[in-house]
């Protein structure tokens, strides 16, 4: 390694906001260069924002009983300010996993999805949807799915009357498939209340599931629904390298991610609910993702191995 000491493992700091779909692309990330090289990892959380410039300011910053960082990860716009007070204070190299709130040449390199219309450049390398922890499955089973259900969102008009129905004719039509459901902070309280009872319908309503639940249920169903709001679910589904359907709601015409989804569509990556009932099939998902492990190997070859110098 070119600033890591050969000797000793990579060091990584996670900064925390505590919101669980920022900490699993951090943890994504954190993961794969693990599976990379030796890493070590430590979770920090983010400090108030008057307090993270104060210590940025003054060059001081909790943390000196730790390792110091070779890389100082964030996800969310409460965790800039403190990945550039860690950084000033110990050293490393500050990414960031979002479009930044902050100009982008103050971080060491900025992570963005695609559908933040944002070039690749000296300071940015995109990617396939957001980074996450899941992994390609390799004992995936056909006969069993996974519906994955969001809710409310400014990306498309929510409605409960229309997902239930496709719901109810997904059942209809796979009488051989084990059907696992699941909800989100943003399903209507209402939702679940509405659904009826069904014999290859097991309901688990987020507030039953481990950080670990939806990981482990993408590495054992080979089919899965999701819900169009839920983008972050489809590439996490897609990475898995289940077949991925996605229910019919009306899009936000100005929503970028309700352009993802679109360019899914079209790149027969993902199959519409519309396009499913007329073929009866999914289309298969023959290019699975796999944007941690992607942008894991490309930060240790910029900066941390000797023989392969990478411009991202």
């Amino acid at each position: 390694m070119s600033e890591a000491a050969d000797d000793r493992p990579l060091i990584v700091w996670i900064v925390s906001d505590g919101k669980p779909g920022h900490v699993n692309q951090s943890r994504g990330l954190a993961e794969a260069l693990a599976r990379a090289v030796p890493t070590k990892i430590h979770t920090l959380r983010a400090l108030p924002a008057r307090r993270a410039w104060l210590a940025l300011l003054l060059k001081r910053f909790p943390g000196n009983t730790l390792t110091q960082p070779d890389l100082i990860i964030g996800a969310g716009h409460a965790t800039h300010p403190t990945l550039l007070a860690a950084r000033r204070a110990h050293g490393g190299r500050a990414v960031v996993l979002m479009k930044p709130s902050l100009p982008r040449r103050w971080f060491d390199l900025c992570i963005l999805p695609r559908h933040d219309a944002v070039a690749t450049d000296a300071h940015t390398l995109v990617t396939d949807g957001a980074l996450n922890r899941v992994r390609l499955a390799t004992a995936s089973d056909d006969n069993h799915g996974l519906i994955l259900i969001g809710g409310a969102s400014q990306h498309f008009e929510w409605d409960s009357n229309a997902v239930q129905a496709q719901i109810k004719r997904i059942l209809a039509r796979t009488p051989d498939m084990q059907w696992t459901l699941t909800t989100s902070r943003r399903t209507p309280a209402d939702f679940l209340a509405l659904l009826p009872q069904h014999p290859r319908l097991n309901i688990v309503p987020h507030t039953a599931t481990s950080p670990d639940w939806l990981p482990e249920q993408l590495a054992r169903c080979g089919t899965v629904w999701v819900t169009p709001d839920s983008a972050s679910m489809v590439f996490e589904a897609l990475t898995a390298g289940a077949d991925v359907g996605v229910f019919d709601l009306p899009a936000n015409p100005k929503s970028r991610v309700g352009h993802a989804i679109a360019q899914l569509a079209d790149a027969q990556r993902i199959t519409r609910f519309a396009n499913w009932c007329a073929n009866d099939q999914l289309l298969p998902n023959t290019h699975p993702l796999a944007e941690a492990d992607r942008c894991a190997q490309s930060i240790v070859q910029r900066w941390f191995s000797p023989d392969c110098p990478l411009d991202l």
